[in-house]
């Protein structure tokens, strides 16, 4: 079984206070985007994990696909049989982008299908949290209004089909701790449902990353591809995430990229939502 787990855009981020489990509420509309990694499982007599594409650093055992079959393994799930999972790993690495998340909640589903777990979406979704705050949302894989923590969700009505969406990474490292220390948390005078429910073409103004602002003042360079972004014919570009990916939202597809955006990472496509 072969399955392709795919990224996500945040469409606005507002940090809106820290609770007191040392998390922070948030507020964002997760949107998923066609680039993906590639995920294989077969069954097998004893488990196997693999990878090849980029390289994953870090051990094993912490790896979110390693970690979603123990979760199962441990519910005595599989029945005395295992796996062979091989990972194609292209989705960049602490990018804002949620791939690591994705594979996790990808893994989940593919064993459920592979071993007729019949587990419902909101099992599922339950199963992902323990994997991390971005997990559950892979399990629908749709766009949706995020809310608490990071992994409570709201059907929400917007569609970008049609839109061509530019992703560049510029390979520059943000931390969560990085991320957190510049922003103070406050409710936004303008909900995100609100603003997005408007028109892409009046978001520049008003559709805001908290994370942003600091990040580009430590790493200037991504201010510049957020420029560049707009003055290649953006209707709107952002920071995604706690960084360093920034996406533009355009109506025809952008030329050249490569040229434009040395040194970085780069994808495209059109949105199929």
């Amino acid at each position: 079984m072969v399955t392709f787990p795919n990224a996500k855009i945040n469409l606005g981020l507002n940090i809106i206070e820290k609770r007191t489990d040392g998390y922070h509420n948030i507020e964002s509309v997760f949107y998923p985007i066609a680039w993906c990694d590639a995920l294989e499982m077969v069954k097998a007599d004893s488990f196997s994990f693999q990878s090849s594409g980029l390289e994953i650093p870090g051990n094993q055992d912490n790896n979110l696909i390693c970690k979603a079959y123990r979760i199962l393994e441990e519910k005595g799930y599989f029945g005395g049989m295992s796996v062979n999972i091989h990972l194609h790993k292209v989705l960049p690495m602490g990018a804002g982008i949620g791939g690591g998340s994705a594979d996790g909640a990808f893994a989940l589903k593919m064993l459920n299908e592979l071993f007729d777990l019949d587990l419902g979406v909101k099992e599922l979704e339950k199963l992902a949290e323990k994997l991390g705050s971005d997990c559950p949302f892979f399990i629908e894989n749709k766009p949706k209004f995020c809310f608490g923590k990071g992994t409570e969700f709201e059907e929400i009505e917007i569609s970008l089909k049609g839109k061509y969406i530019v992703l560049v990474n510029p390979l520059i490292h943000i931390s969560t701790a990085e991320a957190y220390s510049g922003v103070r948390p406050r409710k936004p005078e303008v909900p995100i449902k609100d603003i997005v429910s408007g028109p892409v073409s009046m978001w520049k103004n008003t559709l805001k990353n908290d994370f942003e602002a600091k990040i580009i003042d430590n790493h200037p360079k991504i201010g510049q591809i957020k420029n560049s972004l707009y003055h290649n014919g953006a209707i709107y570009a952002s920071m995604t995430g706690s960084g360093s990916t920034v996406f533009g939202i355009f109506d025809t597809k952008v030329e050249d990229l490569e040229k434009i955006f040395l040194d970085c990472v780069i994808w495209q496509g059109q949105s199929q939502f």
